[in-house]
């Protein structure tokens, strides 16, 4: 099947050409045609299947049509796409750039971190399409700086991670001043109790798109494992990127404090990287992705919630320096990499309080990571201490997911 076969108009598909673009993706296979019916849309996508493109194009083809119908001269919001990150704003407002381009509808992106007077400015001028982060949205909805009653497309994008970022009460506030009549597109990478209940009261008669459960993304990405202690992680980390056959790098960290850590070892080792989390100001982050997406840095040091987003093309390799204490979140982690089909290399480092981390995150995979032991810092005594996946674990000791034992005592895991 090509773009060709989806009824999609002339403008739309000379723009999909220029990108690049000749054979849709699973989830825009099932996506696209259902949009375009004006259904409602239930999707169970994860980033780096094309998700974007699956709403944002038909959405551009049925605005641009209706546009052409209407005699209406005012712009008004049309559209609403609500992100959870500014990273994800911005790719998902680059997106419409590139597919809207031989179109006449305007685009605008606002989120928090910056200036509300530029993003107030825009807004005066009228827009077709707006992209938002929560936060910023309701401000300006408080300030009346914009209404919502024209709304006619609201996108609620990657609806798990508004969820575990805390957005939900500002998601349903907003929720609560869109018109009744619209159609609804609801993504989420994992489909839990709590987004099956948000997406029951936001959807009608919905059609379920259904594409790349979690688990199955890591068949295409080359994993490996390194059992080393903590102490030892940064000179294994340096050591793995000397090799300039990695082109460019994503590593992850658990903590804020730990990836500005990170970023200074490596650059005092001579390997050019930046850090983006939660405490950089929006242009520190930009300008950091800026320099990563054009080579002037090899590696990317980044928190989870910081990296929610980001899009490079051509990711070689992902590195787990700390493993992640949810373990659908290693999936969302290794999928940095292997976008859209294409393979990568996840690398991660297990120390001796993350195995049952590892062994999670290994059940929930169903494969065991292969362990690379030839390395200087490879500690033999935790590889031969790790379980079989097919041995149960035992539940003396285990805390839940958000804690760690020390000493007796239990410390809630910082959020990034």
């Amino acid at each position: 099947m090509s773009f060709n076969d989806l009824q999609l108009i002339e403008p739309v598909l000379k723009a999909l050409c220029d990108e690049g673009y000749t054979t849709p993706t699973p989830v825009q296979k099932q996506a696209i045609p259902v949009i375009l019916q004006q259904k409602d849309v239930l999707g169970c996508a994860q980033t780096g299947t094309g998700k974007t493109a699956a709403f944002a194009i038909p959405m551009l083809q049925l605005m641009h049509l209706q546009g052409a119908q209407s005699r209406e001269r005012r712009r008004s919001i049309k559209a609403l796409i609500l992100t959870p990150t500014r990273e994800l704003a911005i790719q998902v407002g680059e997106s419409f750039q590139s597919y809207g381009k031989y179109l006449s509808l305007k685009h605008l992106v606002i989120f928090g971190g910056v200036s509300q007077y530029a993003q107030v400015n825009a807004l005066t001028q009228g827009t077709d399409i707006l992209v938002a982060t929560p936060g910023r949205l309701l401000d300006l909805l408080n300030q009346r700086h914009l209404t919502l009653a024209d709304i006619k497309y609201f996108v609620l994008d990657e609806a798990d991670r508004m969820l575990d970022m805390g957005f939900i009460h500002d998601v349903k506030r907003i929720i609560a001043k869109l018109p009744s009549q619209r159609q609804t597109l609801f993504f989420s990478a994992t489909i839990s109790p709590e987004i099956q209940a948000l997406s029951s009261s936001l959807l009608r008669q919905p059609v379920k798109v259904m594409a790349t459960p979690p688990a199955t993304t890591v068949d295409l990405i080359e994993q490996s494992l390194y059992h080393v202690d903590k102490e030892n992680k940064r000179p294994l980390l340096i050591n793995l990127l000397s090799d300039q056959s990695i082109k460019t790098a994503l590593v992850f960290t658990r903590t804020k404090h730990g990836a500005d850590r990170i970023t200074k070892e490596l650059t005092r080792a001579g390997i050019k990287s930046g850090a983006i989390h939660g405490n950089k100001s929006q242009n520190s982050r930009q300008l950091t992705l800026l320099n990563f997406k054009t080579g002037k840095i090899r590696v990317l040091v980044a928190t989870d919630i910081a990296a929610r987003g980001i899009d490079v093309d051509g990711m070689t390799h992902v590195f787990n320096y700390e493993l992640p204490n949810v373990p659908e979140t290693y999936v969302h982690r290794i999928g940095r990499t292997g976008r859209a089909g294409a393979t990568g290399t996840a690398i991660s480092f297990c120390d001796l309080e993350e195995r049952e981390f590892l062994r999670d995150i290994q059940k929930l995979i169903k494969k065991e990571i292969p362990v690379v032991r030839e390395h200087a810092f490879h500690n033999p005594v935790m590889h031969a201490s790790q379980r079989p996946l097919s041995q149960p674990a035992s539940h003396a000791g285990r805390q839940s997911s958000g804690s760690v034992r020390k000493n007796g005592r239990n410390f809630s895991r910082q959020r990034a």
